[in-house]
């Protein structure tokens, strides 16, 4: 069965090293990422990098350990999971800056997920769901840190 990929993308008005940095900064992570009720590094880890892991909690409960398998500031950053909700066989993000011009970012968060039998029946409201809500956190990113930083 093939993963279930999606990309969504929108236009920051900051620097790529601003924008990465404040994404890959769980003190903040809170402050923008309404998708999440917790985010949290975990066993000692301070900062985020590769190796390190994460335990992020979605507002609807489903929670979610994390380790970074790429971290290359301020491109790019990708994840996998390690523990999650048993309806992911799989599931696997990364988020991409690419600064267009000066104080211009493009970032883009892809999905790349497989789900267990019997939620994969459900696979296109699922998607859909995810879809929605990376969109959002999208917005409240950029409004965020562009009321933050101008």
């Amino acid at each position: 069965m093939a993963a279930i990929k999606f990309t969504e993308t929108i236009l920051i008005g900051e620097k790529a090293e601003k924008v990465f940095d404040f994404t890959q900064d769980y003190n903040e992570r809170l402050k923008w990422d309404t998708f999440l009720k917790k985010a949290d590094l975990i066993e000692g880890a301070t900062t985020a990098g590769k190796g390190v892991k994460a335990y992020c909690v979605a507002k609807n409960g489903i929670g979610m350990v994390t380790e970074y398998v790429t971290f290359n500031r301020p491109k790019v950053t990708a994840i996998k999971m390690t523990e999650g909700p048993f309806m992911f066989k799989s599931f696997l993000g990364s988020w991409t800056f690419k600064e267009i011009e000066n104080n211009k970012t493009e970032v883009a968060f892809l999905y790349s997920f497989l789900l267990r039998f019997p939620f994969n029946l459900f696979t296109g409201t699922i998607t859909r769901n995810l879809q929605a809500n990376v969109k959002q956190r999208l917005t409240d990113l950029k409004t965020n840190i562009e009321k933050r930083h101008h």
